[in-house]
């Protein structure tokens, strides 16, 4: 079941018998890494408000930041990996069914979807085919389960690497707004109180679900089929609409979605932070399929389910809530003062166990940790060692065409990002979504970045700047970065650099939010992400939340007709940054060197510098330098309206590195800004000049192609809608070329 003989021992020793079936099944799920973080638990310590909320018992669903006085804005950030490697539709779907609950649960009204996802090569690799199918089918399962529960699919990122063959990464994030006052919580209280189920009934789908997340991804993985959840989002609609109705007459005293591990999880968990006992007996839970044991009860996991404590004598009225909206609700239990989670199957005891002992007694282990050889070998490489190209404007085309450059429409086409109409800024209109707060003046920046190979040549590095990056997004639309909801994608803990790999990076994620000010208030933990073939590189994800004080001060990429551009300056490589950069990968076929170079407090200074300038008016247009380096930034900026630019650079200003470092280098904290009028250009430098970052001119706007000069050498000069051709349609003529 996944407990290794000492563990065995312990749960004898706390029970002073031999569990049974049951109990042993209930021990197996909540120990396991997915529920009970056994590995990770100790490491994620090193995030202080994670350290905190662990000390106080206040850990929660998802994490909350205040907007007002009166709002507060609630997000988190899960995983769906291994299910949707082995049923990609329904691994996805359910995937945002989850986070989802885990929004509406806590008494917000969930606003936005978004999403992070990691697949292997589209074409040119042996697998390109399933990769291709997972692709198709993950994006299909995420665009239905939203469009239908009605939450818009407002931002994420899509990325391509042969690690991620066999092992997709299917990262979803959920935001909602909650009163401060009318937040819900997960823990169960008042011995005497009823236990009500309410929403679908059970069936056998999911069993073994959060043990299957804690294995490898092996030969026999498509035999777990029926570890994968099958969703309802029509029922989850339902859903959100009950419990939030429910919620609001305030007889629920607490509620918990029965997400992983299922009605085990909520019933120990909610009785564990109550420091209470609940007593529920299996024949009274609905159920959908015939001679279920109370094993299977306890641990489907079903979806659109939730359990709710309430006060006594309130139970009719509460349950009248839910069948008004067609859904379930029987109470199946009530809470006790013992501590004990008491399983009943009618007259016979199934299950008794101390709820803390399923939650706060899950062992924990200090892992062995050790640099993998790799890491000095590709650290040593000189990227600068590369010979030049013959052509920058074949290279620029080449690197448009790459699918981790490439524009994702094919994807974000399918999602819905207008229903509620809150959204202002959607997918390829900014650097991060926007969301109107209503009744408030106030939006909302959301956005989730993150980079596989920086991490993988350098797990510290490569986990700061995922923070510094998603923190620059949501300040170029014009929102001041505030929180963090990650998601850590890692290979085999178990394994001595695969842990390494998940420390190093946990505490480069610590440094990035602690210097930036953007704490981490929830997320998950993904391990086991490797096949027999090979291990996926470590990827943490991180999900930036942003706030903007006034929503009409907003700023999108696109440059306007015309304007000049100025290139907001933090970054201090020596290389320019084009270890691990895509030019590397995509021209020489070389994934390898250092990570760009980060400095975290000139990051916050070009933040703050940026933020100033949209708040005032100044910019027209932001944009970041990131993946394919300062061309492929003003590209991106060209194509929404197909204006051209004159861009004329100088080898002084960047270090007289060689022109494939200026133009396609990914050093960090750079800024392309647009101003409609010259004259704002003094503005500009003074406003520079107070914040320690440096702004330098680089051309104006205007024509149909994009030209870029260094030191009067002409050196790109393509049209604008050829590039913008490239970039747009290279996903969807792969795509659509195989469906054919």
């Amino acid at each position: 079941m996944g407990l290794n003989d000492l563990e065995y021992q312990r749960v004898e020793a706390i029970l002073g018998r031999e569990p049974t079936y049951t109990e042993l099944g209930m021990f197996a799920v909540m120990w396991s890494e997915h529920c009970g973080y056994k590995y990770s638990r100790p490491v994620l310590s090193l995030f202080k408000t994670y350290r905190e909320a662990q000390e106080q018992g206040a850990l929660e669903n998802a994490g909350v930041v205040p907007l007002d006085g009166r709002l507060g804005i609630v997000f988190k950030m899960e995983s769906h990996n291994h299910p949707s490697a082995v049923e990609p539709f329904q691994g996805a779907a359910t995937g945002v069914g989850g986070i989802l609950r885990d929004i509406f649960t806590m008494g917000a009204r969930p606003i936005a979807n978004l999403n992070s996802l990691r697949f292997g090569p589209l074409t040119d690799v042996r697998e390109a085919a399933r990769n291709r199918y997972l692709f198709e089918h993950v994006v299909d399962g995420i665009a239905h389960y939203g469009n239908c529960v009605g939450v818009p699919t407002v931002a994420g990122e899509v990325s391509f690497n042969r690690c991620y063959s066999g092992n997709p990464l299917v990262n979803a994030m959920a935001v909602g707004v909650v009163e401060l006052d009318q937040i819900a919580r997960a823990r169960a209280e008042g011995p005497g109180n009823p236990v009500l189920y309410v929403g679908s009934s059970t069936g056998r789908d999911g069993i073994h679900g959060a043990t299957f997340a804690s294995v490898e991804l092996g030969p026999d993985s498509e035999s777990r089929r029926p570890s994968v959840q099958m969703g309802d989002p029509f029922l989850e609609k339902l859903l959100i609409e009950a419990t939030l109705e429910a919620l609001a007459t305030g007889d629920v005293v607490g509620i918990q979605d029965m997400g992983a591990a299922g009605l085990t999880c909520s019933t120990c968990e909610m009785a564990s932070k109550g420091g209470v006992g609940m007593e529920i007996d299996v024949l009274k839970v609905p159920r959908r399929e015939e001679g279920m044991t109370p094993y299977e009860v306890l641990l489907s996991e079903s979806q659109e389910r939730m359990l709710a404590v309430v006060r006594k004598g309130a139970e009719d009225r509460v349950a009248a809530i839910f069948r008004k909206w067609g859904l379930n609700a029987v109470v199946i239990g009530h809470v006790t003062g013992d501590g004990l989670v008491r399983v009943r199957e009618g007259d016979s005891v199934a299950a008794e166990v101390p709820a803390r002992a399923l939650t706060d007694e899950c062992p924990t282990y200090q892992l062995e940790t050790q640099e993998p050889a790799y890491i000095a070998r590709v650290q040593a490489f000189d990227p600068l060692g590369v010979p030049e190209p013959d052509r920058y404007g074949d290279v620029l085309r080449q690197l448009l065409a790459s699918p981790n450059i490439a524009s994702k429409e094919w994807v974000t086409e399918q999602y819905d990002s207008m229903v509620q109409t809150q959204t202002v800024i959607g997918p390829g209109e900014g650097d991060a979504a926007v969301l109107r707060v209503r009744g408030t003046g106030k939006g909302i920046a959301v956005k989730t970045d993150g980079n596989g190979r920086y991490c993988a040549l350098d797990p510290f590095l490569g986990g700061q700047i995922a923070v510094a990056e998603a923190a620059r997004n949501v300040a170029c639309v014009g929102g001041r970065p505030v929180a963090v909801t990650d998601c850590l994608n890692f290979a085999n803990p178990e394994k001595p650099a695969g842990f390494w790999q998940f420390r190093r990076a946990v505490e480069g994620i610590a440094a990035a939010t602690e210097a930036l000010g953007t704490p981490v208030v929830s997320g998950n933990v993904s391990f086991y992400n490797e096949t027999p073939e090979a291990a996926i590189y470590p990827t943490p994800v991180i999900g930036m939340l942003g706030i903007l004080e006034d929503v009409n001060r907003r700023c999108g990429l696109a440059f306007p007709d015309d304007g000049v551009l100025v290139l907001l300056r933090g970054d201090s490589d020596p290389t320019g940054g084009l270890g691990g950069s895509e030019y590397l990968a995509v021209i020489h076929g070389v994934e390898a060197g250092r990570p760009p170079a980060l400095d975290l407090e000139a990051e916050k200074r070009l933040q703050n510098c940026l933020l100033a300038g949209i708040g005032e008016g100044l910019f027209a247009s932001a944009h970041d330098c990131s993946d394919g380096g300062l061309a492929v930034c003003l590209a991106e900026c060209c194509f929404p309206l197909g204006v051209g630019a004159a861009v004329l650079l100088r080898y002084d200003d960047f270090g007289n590195l060689p022109p494939s470092a200026i133009f396609f280098g990914e050093a960090q904290s750079r800024i392309v800004v647009s101003l409609r009028a010259e004259r704002q250009l003094k503005r500009v430098e003074a406003l520079a000049g107070q914040h320690g970052v440096r702004a330098l001119w680089i051309g104006s706007i205007g024509g149909d192609r994009l030209r870029i000069a260094l030191d009067g050498e002409p050196l790109i000069d393509e049209p604008v809608a050829d590039l913008a051709g490239i970039h747009r349609f290279a996903i969807r003529r792969i795509m659509e070329a195989r469906r054919a």
